[in-house]
């Protein structure tokens, strides 16, 4: 399709600069809903006044809405219009009732926001734009009203009626039906509504606010997945009292409920006193949850709770806001993940996500600020760049304040935006007056896209030592020239010779272009260590040598800055390896020895630091990614090492063994390690790895060390291959999460024919596009195998073109969520890039296509 077909089929884009304050004020809003899968009946109430002084209609916004009925203070209405999907009724008066009536098919709902059905219940998802297909409303985040809901259904197939805030009242009704109201008291925005309808039981406990307050918690699962819930409850209750010790933030509503629910676009929904949570994120038991799972649950459950005061009881005023709540959240729940276990390697897992997914965003034709300027469809800015670098800007601010004067600043922004619609202006205000500094030239972070580049060059020159820093912002798509950023790094010199630290570590803000700092009379040549702390979101090019960076993986005080060395380490070598067929590892194999065998290192750290970086990541070092050069050298490198430090990888192991599981830091770094080195072990090539594999398989006593075995053996070739992957299916075949996992572990698969088996896989019983969950393990799981998803051949691209050509019938916003990795074609040799921008192309010529899919797939092939 040409550039000017595009344009001309392009909608209209939504403007930060275009914002003006909304025309009418919903102070209260009445709901009663008549609940059924085929046909639901809403009638709604809204109390609406003028906001200002002007003649503007009353405009509701809707979404494949039929207006049943419409009345003004208890009038039928004569003159109101639609406007396309938008009902609209012109007023005289400053103050009117408006009722509303209209008839939706929660059942028929795949785009699965607004009402629908999943799994034999009701619910809903109405973030960002899905209340308006429940019924017509002023639906933008800066329109709060408090809710009254009323619910009536079949008391047999729904026993369960939940909403927002606190129950009022419920009772029978005539035909075997009943109902139930509930009342929110606190002003909340459209996209925070929700309902649940369904035969739900619950977990339920309850929590002691600081002011002696009893909260009634509860987590509503359907009666199978009732013992899967402990862990989830024990988190919440964890969130509460963490919130109130760090930030002083106590809840305010008398219950608090969670629904797992099947079938969800994302991983959980902060909706006030009814947190809507993807299943994924709420059922663990060992058996069946990995401790990624586990730690996964534990983050998500706190950054949903943390949301009642971080976007809910003050919430974004406009759409371009979404990191004020998002990115200050994501902070808040990364803390508090550190605060219940290691907080390194939370740290390196933290980072190592960051660069997967939101450097390449940075990086690529989607890039853009942390506050966007403008969107066609905002579900497709739910990104790494809102939430994930969001939060760094968060941990910028925090550590430039420090954390006394941060929490003056956080108590300042709750306290003065309580119970209003703020923006990421308000929060850095907030920060620079209760912090005293000016955060003028910071603010850039939130309107420049763009991953800065920090050189740093170390000098000894007689008694005098220079850190010579420059720094660079690329271009990116809209923003050719970009200006220097405020850019916080800790630094500190290390001593060559004796190991011992040379400088205390300071924390330099670098704000120009080139800024140098001088050390006098250092007795010894010093190594550098930068970036300490990951403490900003950067790419640094240092002059360090191999020994340089295996003496800092060996000897640096700060637990991110030596896990970095070894990752330098690791990545030069892998890059030489690529790039000029010679990668020199001496260095590198001693250093992994000396982690792995060093005592004073917990299990957890280790494993972190001696995992190679992925594929993905080595080619986003390189000018011109080689997917098939990259998987030698990596797969080269991974054999040298379990070569050549085999014994180190079985005492690794075997000291792993006997470890039977308990959800603890130090059981799961056992774990962790054990399965770091079974891969080395097969990486090898030893004769028994298969069986050593197969057996950790079959006897295992938790998920994490059954997967561990089953993905070593999907690597491989052994005849037991097979084996594991059909035990592991009949094992699992009921339980629809577990079976995500055995998609995605094949679809991860490093061998040949991976393609192949992803292709066969697409056509299994158990695959279904309808679901996300599913879509993911599958599709979204193979598109990030740089190996197989870049196959020369093009059917990769052509597999996952398929997919979201299909799967954006359904469900827009999962599948345009799954159209980067197709939009990095610019990064790759001439033929693969042809290949993808082909399949970009026949995606954007596809009938019928969603706003959602259209803004992702013509902006990728820009």
């Amino acid at each position: 399709m040409s550039d000017a077909r595009i344009a001309a089929a392009a909608p209209q884009a939504i403007r930060r600069e275009d914002y003006r304050q909304p025309d009418w004020l919903v102070p209260e809003i009445a709901l009663d809903f008549d609940l059924d899968p085929a046909a639901t009946r809403v009638r709604a109430t809204l109390h609406v006044t003028r906001n200002g002084a002007h003649d503007r209609a009353l405009v509701l916004n809707g979404d494949g809405l039929e207006a049943a009925s419409v009345k003004v203070d208890g009038v039928a209405a004569q003159n109101w219009r639609m406007d396309g999907q938008d009902l609209v009724i012109p007023l005289t008066g400053d103050a009117h009732t408006i009722e509303t009536e209209v008839v939706i098919a929660p059942e028929r709902n795949t785009q699965l926001q607004g009402l629908y059905a999943s799994s034999g219940m009701l619910c809903t998802q109405c973030e960002a734009e899905g209340f308006r297909r429940i019924t017509f409303f002023p639906d933008r985040p800066d329109v709060l009203s408090k809710y009254k809901v009323r619910m009536t259904a079949d008391k047999a197939r729904f026993p369960v009626l939940l909403a927002n805030g606190d129950p009022i009242a419920q009772g029978p009704a005539e035909g075997g039906r009943h109902w139930a109201e509930w009342h929110d008291p606190f002003p909340k925005p459209s996209y925070l509504f929700a309902l649940v309808a369904g035969d739900l039981v619950a977990n339920t406990g309850s929590f002691t606010t600081m002011s002696g307050r009893e909260v009634q918690l509860g987590i509503y699962v359907r009666a199978p997945d009732l013992p899967k819930t402990d862990h989830a409850l024990h988190a919440l209750k964890l969130s509460m009292k963490w919130d109130e010790d760090v930030y002083g933030r106590e809840y305010d509503l008398d219950v608090f409920n969670i629904v797992a629910v099947d079938d969800f676009n994302f991983g959980a929904m902060e909706n006030k006193g009814l947190n809507v949570f993807n299943s994924r994120y709420i059922l663990a038991d060992p058996d069946t949850a990995t401790d990624w799972d586990y730690d996964a649950i534990a983050a998500v459950v706190a950054h949903e709770y943390f949301h009642n005061w971080s976007g809910n009881r003050v919430t974004c005023r406009d759409w371009f806001q979404l990191s004020l709540k998002e990115g200050f959240t994501v902070f808040r729940d990364q803390s508090f993940s550190a605060d219940q276990g290691s907080a390194a390697v939370k740290r390196i897992e933290d980072v190592r996500s960051l660069r997967a997914s939101q450097f390449p965003e940075d990086a690529g034709p989607l890039a853009h600020p942390v506050r966007p300027d403008e969107y066609i469809e905002i579900s497709n800015f739910y990104t790494a760049t809102i939430y994930n670098k969001g939060a760094e800007l968060i941990r910028m601010m925090a550590t430039i304040l420090g954390p006394q004067k941060f929490r003056a600043a956080t108590d300042l922004y709750f306290d003065r935006f309580d119970g209003t619609a703020a923006t990421c202006e308000d929060f850095v205000a907030s920060m620079e007056e209760a912090g005293g500094v000016d955060l003028g030239q910071f603010r850039r972070w939130y309107s420049q896209a763009g991953t800065p580049r920090v050189s740093a060059n170390l000098v000894q020159d007689g008694a005098t030592t220079r850190l010579a820093l420059a720094q660079t912002v690329p271009p990116t798509p809209g923003q050719p020239v970009k200006e220097p950023m405020v850019l916080p790094l800790k630094i500190r010199l290390f001593g060559e010779k004796s190991g011992a630290p040379l400088t205390d570590e300071q924390l330099v803000l670098l704000d120009k272009p080139e800024q140098e700092l001088r050390f006098e009379g250092l007795p010894e040549r010093a190594v550098l260590s930068i970036n300490r702390g990951f403490s900003a979101p950067v790419i640094v090019d240092a002059n360090r040598s191999a020994a340089d960076l295996a003496f800092l993986s060996a000897h640096d005080d700060d637990p991110f800055a030596r896990y970095e060395a070894m990752q330098q380490l690791m990545l030069d070598t892998l890059v030489a390896a690529v790039t000029t067929g010679k990668g020199e590892h001496g260095a590198l194999i001693d250093a992994v020895r000396n982690t792995l065998t060093d005592p004073s290192l917990d299990r957890a750290f280790i494993a972190e630091a001696v995992l190679l970086p992925s594929d993905s990541f080595i080619g986003d070092q390189m000018a011109v990614v080689d997917p098939d050069a990259i998987f030698r050298a990596r797969e080269a490198l991974r054999a040298d090492l379990g070569n050549l430090l085999e014994p180190e990888w079985r005492a690794a192991y075997e000291g792993a063994r006997a470890n039977r599981f308990e959800y603890s830091p130090a059981a799961k770094g056992a774990r962790r390690l054990k399965n770091v080195a079974l891969g080395y072990i097969a990486a090898s090539g030893a004769a028994d790895a298969a069986e050593l594999a197969y057996a950790q398989f079959d006897a295992a006593d938790n998920m994490t060390d059954r997967q561990g075995g089953l993905a070593t053996l999907v690597n491989g070739t052994s005849s037991l291959r097979e084996k594991a992957i059909q035990a592991f299916y009949q094992r699992y075949a009921g339980n629809a999460l577990v079976l995500d996992k055995w998609f995605q572990t094949q679809a991860l698969s490093s061998r040949d024919d991976t393609l192949a088996a992803v292709e066969k896989l697409a056509r299994h019983p158990d695959f279904t596009l309808a679901n996300p969950n599913r879509a993911r393990a599958l599709v979204g799981a193979f598109s990030i195998n740089q190996r197989a998803f870049h196959d020369p051949s093009g059917r990769g691209y052509r597999f996952v073109a398929d997919q979201l050509i299909a799967l954006d019938k359904l469900n827009p916003q999962t599948a345009a969520k799954l159209v980067p990795p197709l939009g990095r074609w610019k990064r790759f040799d001439a033929d693969r890039a042809a290949k993808m921008r082909g399949e970009l192309e026949r995606i954007v010529a596809s009938p019928g296509l969603s706003k959602d899919m259209f803004e992702q797939a013509t902006k990728s092939l820009d």
